[in-house]
């Protein structure tokens, strides 16, 4: 009995776990079997595995070749399983050492001239494997920038089938590829190192940008409604310039998700927050993932740790805008199917913008509006109750009436306003480093009260006798206050901060 074995690595959606995969060459009619639930393009696996194979110069056996993957009991999906599946046929045949894939994982899809293709998730796996003390991972040759991001690990990058072969002490026939294919595989493109824009280019619009840097200082939601033409997305679009840098622990992060995804080598590393905007017809599960079989990320998951600009806000469907209530509190989504449940980050800040009215011009004396009273509250209505409430700052932004022949730019710069921010949040840092919340946004409601002025509490009760504020709404108005408080150098909110915290929340009292 000629049993070969190697090892490979599955995710369940950011969460790898071990495959140990043996080959069985047994008499018996020609047949090859891959068993241990595959899905579809994993059992599609037999016709690529043997054709590269054979384009290595491998004379397949005539005989019967089972796969099994274990463990049996989770479903196994892909095509980054190719190569360890020829590694494992190969050694069980004798065409490299029975024990040569010992405390290896194998890594790469396989094309039918043997060629290794680059796959996604590449830097969740090698993390897990330095977790996990394996030493030495097999990788394709276009995944090598992506691996360099992992030390403490023995990267082996091959690009042929043929090459597995001659470094395991066997005997291979194939054809050389050509370098410019090597080169190709290699070129990552441009990657994101600067933000799109400076704010210093949005005329106008002062107090929206200050809005936003409170925003950006506490990491709260924030919600801006004004006629079209104003400036939102503009403002949007500039957001991660004025917020703190990702730390190396946020970038792998980041970076791990868009390796999932199969973006990594177009946005690369970068401390940038990402940026995330989809459009208004997005379907649920384009905004919160979904899909057959394990649920892939959606937009929510891209934008984990950056910002999720949902322009035209009230135009998302009813049913998106909801799915985002218990996101926004956990900073994870738990997406259910039939084969299991799949949990993905995404602890981003949601930035909304909407128009007044449907026409777009229900703002001043509203002579311009061509809306009736109806269909202005239920444009406005489709954001729902629960979801406002979960949205810390609502600005209105109203239309730049006026500007200066020879003015370019407007403000503060975008490194300024990072700058006031990242200040800001190290204060919030230093202050909370024994609960370890990274910022106002996340710290607890409790731990707020205790710590407020007798003084600020009493306009939050104030607030909420009045019905401006529900409980959940006081605590973000506190957090709102300490922000501020952070950003004009305080220890602790006073009577002042918490006023604009609950003014920055109630906008329509």
């Amino acid at each position: 009995m000629a049993v070969g074995g190697a090892i490979s690595v599955g995710l369940i959606g950011l969460k790898p776990f071990l495959i140990h995969i043996q080959a069985f060459v047994s008499p018996g009619l020609p047949y090859f079997s891959i068993i241990g639930l595959p899905d579809a393009s994993l059992s599609e696996a037999r016709e690529r595995v043997k054709s590269a194979c054979t384009a290595s110069g491998f004379s397949w056996p005539a005989t019967r070749v089972t796969v099994n993957m274990s463990p049996a009991s989770l479903p196994k999906r892909g095509s980054s399983h190719d190569l360890a599946i020829a590694a494992g046929v190969l050694s069980a045949a004798g065409a490299i050492p029975h024990d040569c894939m010992t405390d290896t994982i194998v890594l790469g899809e396989v094309n039918l001239d043997g060629s290794i293709l680059p796959i996604n998730g590449v830097l969740p796996i090698l993390l897990h494997a330095r977790e996990r003390g394996i030493e030495r991972v097999i990788i394709p040759e276009a995944n090598a920038q992506e691996a360099a991001l992992v030390g403490g690990l023995t990267t082996v990058r091959l690009r042929h089938v043929g090459q597995l072969i001659e470094m395991m002490g066997g005997s291979a026939r194939y054809r050389t590829l050509e370098e410019s294919d090597a080169a190709a595989a290699r070129d990552t493109g441009d990657v994101d190192t600067e933000p799109p824009g400076d704010m210093n280019e949005v005329i106008g619009q002062d107090y929206t940008k200050w809005a936003l840097q409170v925003a950006a200082a506490g990491g709260h939601h924030i919600l801006m409604t004004g006629p079209p033409g104003s400036g939102k997305t503009m403002l949007a679009m500039r957001m991660p310039g004025i917020m703190s840098p990702l730390n190396e622990q946020e970038q792998l992060e980041v970076a791990s998700i868009r390796s999932l995804c199969g973006t990594l080598r177009a946005h690369g590393v970068s401390p940038l927050p990402p940026f995330e905007a989809p459009h208004h017809t997005a379907s649920t599960a384009a905004l919160v993932g979904g899909g057959s079989g394990v649920a892939q990320p959606g937009a929510i998951t891209r934008a984990h740790r950056g910002v999720l600009f949902m322009d035209e806000a009230p135009e998302f469907s009813p049913r998106s805008l909801q799915t985002l209530r218990e996101p926004l509190e956990s900073g994870f989504v738990a997406l259910s199917r039939a084969k299991g449940t799949t949990y993905y980050p995404a602890l981003f800040q949601l930035v909304m913008s909407a128009n007044p009215c449907p026409c777009g011009y229900g703002y001043g004396d509203g002579e311009r509006c061509t809306c009736r009273e109806r269909d202005r509250i239920r444009y406005f209505s489709r954001l729902s109750g629960p979801i406002l409430d979960r949205i810390d700052i609502q600005v209105e932004v109203p239309p730049v009436t006026r500007i200066a022949a020879t003015a370019a730019t407007s403000g503060e710069t975008s490194a300024e306003m990072r700058a006031t921010v990242e200040r800001a949040r190290s204060a919030a840092q230093e202050r909370f480093s024994r609960q370890q919340w990274t910022c106002n946004a996340r710290a607890n409601g409790g731990w707020l009260r205790e710590h407020t002025s007798p003084k600020a509490l009493a306009l939050i009760n104030h607030a909420m006798e009045r019905h401006r504020l529900s409980l959940r709404g006081a605590d973000r108005a506190m957090r709102l206050a300490w922000t501020l408080a952070d950003l004009a150098g305080r220890n602790s909110p006073g009577v002042e901060e918490m006023t604009q915290g609950i003014s920055l929340r109630t906008r329509a009292s």
